[in-house]
């Protein structure tokens, strides 16, 4: 496609291999001033809280924590942990609970309760964010400052489906849970170190992997113009890419899209009477391999359209896949969801551009800011202010 053609969001997802290259470095080092020895010692579980995109990320980031820092560690969206999770913390000392609130303008109001909510129980909170006066940073004396840098003049102001701001996330998430478990003695100087090398190294599987999905990508949305829904599916850090790449297409396009975990994709999806509903499958090859196998098998059986988001030169699940997006390059699999989210971007892209969608429909309707910012009253809704049990 050339430059001239290339839409918005295509565009600020060329910007994303360089994003990477600049925010690495900094981020690390907001990391080793976030997380101290005392609190990296101390800590007992992990809470990674977020709405929309920025619920999508933490998930994808469980396995990280789990292996890097060694912690166990739960994505939990932010009105689930603020109404039913909070009051209910275990009872382990100071500095055990630490919650890590994720919102890179820190202005959403679910996010902001339960961060307060969190400190009123005496969990360490945290908030991570792009905005150091946002009302997010102003609750709390924890901040992990994450500021990404401004987009390019000609791409500035256009309103896309958030990518940067997810890759951010990411990113940060990735280098909280390198400090916590270099600090706790769970990964050595040396591995950490080389774990931040990988990191940054990614920025390179990225660009090859836009270059090698972009073309299959426009060719299936040019001829696939019938489609009602798309569902995506994916397990452990690869549902939190399931989750938001479903987020990105029904931002780009308006179509109806939905994201399975890939064992409950077996047990429900498999019987919709629309055999043919377009399916992505998505995965690293790694833990979820051969169910992932299985799946791929069962779908391809009932006559599903398929495609999938695969480790380029992958065999077992790729031979039931009609196409695959392939990532070219070695990612392991709880830094995956950081290049593994781009198929589905493109694929967002090509969608919109094909049936010429207006982003976001144009925030029409009930999604016009006229009326507290949107219907969905995320900078305005109400904040509960004590916990609930």
């Amino acid at each position: 496609m050339s430059d001239s053609a290339r839409s918005p969001m295509h565009q600020q997802i060329d910007t994303l291999p360089a994003l990477v290259r600049a925010i690495a470095k900094p981020f690390d080092e907001s990391a080793r001033a976030t997380f101290d020895f005392e609190l990296c010692t101390s800590v007992k579980r992990v809470y990674l809280v977020g709405c929309g995109d920025s619920f999508h990320a933490p998930t994808g980031a469980e396995l990280a924590f789990h292996q890097l820092a060694g912690v166990p560690t739960q994505a939990v969206s932010a009105l689930t942990f603020s109404r039913y999770v909070v009051g209910y913390l275990p009872d382990t000392g100071p500095n055990t609970n630490l919650v890590i609130t994720v919102s890179v303008s820190g202005g959403v109001s679910r996010t902001i309760e339960a961060l307060r909510l969190a400190r009123q129980a005496g969990a360490v909170g945290v908030a991570l964010t792009g905005n150091p006066d946002a009302a997010l940073a102003q609750s709390t004396d924890t901040v992990f400052q994450t500021t990404v840098p401004p987009l390019p003049d000609e791409l500035a102001g256009m309103v896309v489906p958030g990518v940067r701001s997810y890759l951010a996330s990411q990113v940060a998430l990735y280098s909280a849970a390198i400090r916590i478990g270099e600090v706790r003695g769970h990964l050595t100087t040396a591995q950490a170190d080389a774990l931040r090398a990988e990191l940054l190294g990614l920025a390179d599987v990225m660009e090859a992997t836009i270059q090698a999905c972009e073309p299959v990508a426009h060719d299936l949305m040019q001829r696939w113009t019938d489609m009602k829904e798309f569902v995506y599916v994916g397990a452990g850090p690869m549902y939190g890419v399931a989750m938001f790449s479903a987020a990105k297409m029904l931002e780009a396009s308006g179509d109806p899209s939905l994201a399975q975990d890939t064992e409950e994709w077996t047990h429900l999806q498999y019987f919709s009477a629309q055999a043919d509903t377009p399916t992505i499958f998505i995965s690293a090859a790694d833990f979820d391999a051969d169910r992932m196998a299985e799946a791929a098998r069962a779908a391809h059986v009932i006559g599903r359209r398929t495609i999938g988001i695969l480790p380029d030169g992958e065999t077992a699940i790729s031979q039931y896949m009609q196409h695959v997006l392939p990532v070219k390059g070695e990612v392991r699999e709880c830094f995956a969801p950081l290049v593994y989210s781009i198929p589905g971007e493109l694929l967002a892209a090509e969608r919109a551009q094909a049936i010429g969608a207006t982003y976001f429909q144009g925030f029409g309707g009930g999604r016009s800011v006229d009326w507290a910012r949107g219907a969905s009253r995320i900078y305005e809704s109400h904040i509960q202010d004590t916990i609930r049990r």
